[in-house]
């Protein structure tokens, strides 16, 4: 997806985390972190263009007029609230240490969304042909599941920092005052 994602996600990325020092687990932990901000961000940006997309064709499929673009903003309330979207259940959601995502990556996973259906498009959906909106939905999806596919990877990523850390605090090779005086 990014090269550095890539990297971080690499099974052997965590091959010998055992022997690394404390400060550099939590520079990693950090990092990772701010990745999974940038995917989460562009995530959603994603998900709101397949709600936007979603609901052109749907009321489109109820009766409304290819090129009407105000009865469409007259829906985007609806269309793109929250309750639009599962999250996956209770406890699904997990509270970021940091919201700061890494601006880098999220501009580059901006430009790969911006060639599935750009911005402007968004603006004139009403007036895209119906096979230009139904392609553009598949591919939105498939961006969706990719960019999910490594937020699951990175977690992946962040608990097996956290457990190395949590593991260390918890057998004495790590100590609280370790923590204040570094």
């Amino acid at each position: 997806m990014t090269p550095e994602l890539d990297v971080v996600t690499d099974p052997s990325f965590l091959s010998d985390l055992g022997t690394r020092e404390m400060e550099e687990l939590r520079a990693i932990r950090s990092r990772c972190q701010s990745l999974e901000n940038s995917l989460s961000y562009v995530r959603r940006l994603i998900q709101g263009r397949v709600d936007i997309v979603g609901g052109e064709l749907q009321r489109r499929r109820d009766g409304g007029d290819s090129g009407n673009t105000s009865e469409l903003i007259g829906r985007l309330p609806d269309i793109l609230s929250e309750g639009s979207r599962t999250t996956g259940g209770p406890g699904s959601v997990r509270p970021p240490h940091s919201l700061e995502p890494d601006a880098a990556v999220t501009a580059q996973l901006e430009a790969k969304l911006e060639t599935v259906i750009a911005s402007e498009d968004l603006g004139n959906v009403s007036q895209l042909p119906e096979e230009s909106l139904n392609s553009g939905l598949v591919a939105l999806n498939e961006l969706e599941d990719e960019v999910s596919d490594n937020r699951r990877k990175l977690h992946g990523v962040i608990d097996t920092v956290q457990a190395e850390v949590t593991r260390r605090y918890t057998t004495g090779e790590a100590t609280v005052d370790g923590l204040l005086s570094s």
